[in-house]
């Protein structure tokens, strides 16, 4: 059986010395850039490698990029490699964030063409609430041959976004956390606010008071809410730098709505161009 969207802390437990399944550790902060391999180090689920947002996961920012751009995709698909990951390795990835960061992995993985990619369900929260194993052993994976081709057409540009203001041929979804999204703080960019007609759905709401995700039925109804009469193949997800905007992606993926994009640059490539429009109502 393979897993795509979520997988189980009980399953992950099951198939820890699994040859076919690499386990990743995800754990970021915006803030504080050691923080995740510190926290890997100190302790981490059995046979994870650690993976680092702000380089494996994504380069170096320019004037007229988001705060977290494309990784270069030679390096990533020989990273993955290192990690023992090939065309049949069932890969997990968490975070201590309820997905937030881990979710940006999912994503990418997804866009090389490997599809049996998911997220550990609840994170590494939950799985230590489940007293679930923890080590400080660090195990050298044996290295595999990944072979990757990067899908672009899961990405929408910036400038189509403009467009789509009048155009309204896709609906925005940004996953930013309500005081952002209404412009009454903004904690990383130099302005707050949001792109004119995106809808506004944190990406916490996917998840129950458990940090699980709910259940498929409930977030289907959830999204359709939202979504009104719009496809979810017309459904663009965007975020303060393209890194939550996945975890909603997954949550639509999990609800049976497949097909929707991301706009990579999102919120902090926004506002890299004065002119563009901003709303903060």
């Amino acid at each position: 059986m393979t897993y795509q969207t979520i997988v189980s802390a009980d399953v992950v437990f099951q198939n820890l010395n699994n040859p076919n399944w690499v386990i990743l550790d995800c754990r970021d902060s915006l803030t504080d850039a050691d923080y995740g391999h510190r926290s890997y180090l100190e302790a981490h689920i059995p046979n994870a490698s650690y993976c680092f947002l702000f380089d494996d996961f994504s380069s170096a920012i320019t004037p007229a990029t988001g705060r977290h751009p494309l990784p270069d995709m030679e390096k990533l698909t020989a990273k993955l490699g290192d990690w023992g990951i090939d065309e049949n390795t069932q890969v997990v990835v968490y975070d201590d964030m309820g997905g937030a960061i881990a979710a940006r992995m999912w994503w990418q993985i997804r866009t090389l063409g490997h599809k049996n990619v998911a997220l550990l369900d609840g994170g590494l929260k939950y799985w230590q609430a489940q007293d679930l194993p923890m080590t400080t052993e660090i195990k050298q994976p044996e290295k595999k041959a990944f072979i990757g081709n990067f899908d672009a057409t899961q990405l929408i540009e910036v400038d189509t976004v403009l467009e789509n203001i009048e155009a309204k041929n896709f609906g925005l979804l940004d996953a930013r956390a309500a005081p952002r999204y209404l412009g009454e703080k903004e904690p990383f960019d130099p302005v707050a606010g949001h792109v004119p007609n995106a809808i506004n759905r944190d990406f916490m709401d996917n998840l129950n008071e458990d940090g699980l995700f709910k259940s498929a039925d409930t977030l289907k109804k959830e999204f359709e809410v939202i979504l009104k009469d719009c496809p979810n193949q017309q459904i663009v997800h965007m975020c303060g730098s393209g890194v939550t905007a996945n975890h909603n992606m997954l949550a639509m993926e999990i609800a049976g709505l497949s097909g929707s994009k991301l706009f990579l640059g999102s919120w902090s490539q926004w506002v890299t161009d004065p002119s563009r429009p901003v709303a903060t109502s």
